[in-house]
């Protein structure tokens, strides 16, 4: 009969139920969600009132930002109060990474506002009132880059407080990013970009005469936050699908397996790892060897050097010596 064991959760899902970090990014993204719908209702307000379509796009697509945002806050409010549920197996980390992907497919819809509206435009321009739009679009990127170092501590923070940040050997993932509060970041970054074209607009419509370049700076900002969007879905769809094989930590996993289980012959059959958390990951293995003492707990002090491992199910079939 194969030999298997597995690790007990509980002294993992007690150290990581709601750290620090996670606690320092979800006050950001409430700050920053409170500010953002505040300086929304003036751009939607002052572009309408100016007839400024860059503008007024930057006031649209702050407004789903303010939505995208309070979708993280949400998501790391709803992660912690379910944090201790024994029906999440694996704790509520995902939570947070699903929020991160509603936040993008939001992008995407913003992007179709901005781009809607730009068109329009430029088949029908209206006159455009420069020096107030101006003022406005000015406000508006001071309060993006107020809210990008208030995200951006938040990031400090919760980095800061990540145990996980070892060195075996290896160049270190460059994957364990808070992927949540990375779409609220990308929001406000996004804003900010899409606030610098509108000056740009109206600093040329007013200066130059040329009226088109608002609209036209309408779509810039509307293909860029396009592959803003893009980006940040692959990156939260990859971990909510567990697409995770082809990740360092499996080619470590079975480095380590390899040349500790040389001289017994032991070969992995199969191999499954995918990640619970920011940080870390859980694996299930089968391995074949011909040693008759090897068990799961001296292959779990194996893959021990590698603290991102905090769950792994092992299963050990052994072949009968041939000598």
């Amino acid at each position: 009969m194969p030999a298997m064991q597995s690790h007990d959760l509980s002294a993992w899902r007690h150290d990581h139920v709601f750290d620090t970090g996670n606690a320092a990014a979800e006050r950001g993204t409430r700050w920053v969600m409170w500010i953002t719908l505040a300086m929304m209702a003036v751009e939607i307000a002052a572009g309408w009132f100016y007839n400024s379509m860059a503008l007024l796009a930057d006031g649209l697509h702050m407004s789903s930002h303010a939505v995208a945002i309070g979708l993280s806050a949400y998501a790391y409010a709803t992660a912690r109060r379910h944090a201790s549920d024994p029906r999440y197996a694996f704790g509520t980390w995902k939570i947070e990474v699903l929020g991160g992907f509603a936040s993008a497919v939001f992008l995407l819809v913003v992007v179709a506002l901005m781009a809607w509206g730009s068109v329009e435009r430029l088949i029908k321009p209206e006159p455009i009132h420069y020096p107030e739009a101006m003022a406005i679009a000015v406000l508006g990127l001071v309060v993006n880059l107020v809210c990008a170092l208030i995200l951006g501590k938040a990031h400090d923070h919760g980095h800061g407080h990540d145990h996980h940040g070892h060195d075996h050997g290896h160049a270190h993932h460059d994957h364990h990013h808070d992927l949540n509060l990375k779409s609220a970041y990308l929001h406000v970054i996004a804003d900010a970009a899409t606030s610098v074209a509108a000056i740009a607009a109206l600093a040329g419509g007013w200066w130059l005469g040329w009226a088109w370049l608002d609209p036209v700076m309408g779509l810039v900002g509307a293909v860029l936050v396009a592959v803003w969007a893009k980006g940040l879905i692959g990156q939260t769809s990859q971990v909510l699908l567990d697409r995770e094989m082809d990740h360092p930590v499996v080619d470590e996993i079975r480095e380590v397996v390899a040349e500790r289980g040389a001289a017994s012959h032991t070969l992995i059959a199969d191999l499954h790892v995918w990640r619970v958390g920011r940080a870390t990951y859980a694996s299930a293995m089968t391995l074949v060897t011909h040693d008759d003492s090897l068990t799961p707990n001296a292959v779990r002090e194996w893959l021990a050097v590698h603290e991102e491992i905090v769950h792994a199910t092992i299963e050990i079939h052994r072949c009968p010596d041939t000598h």
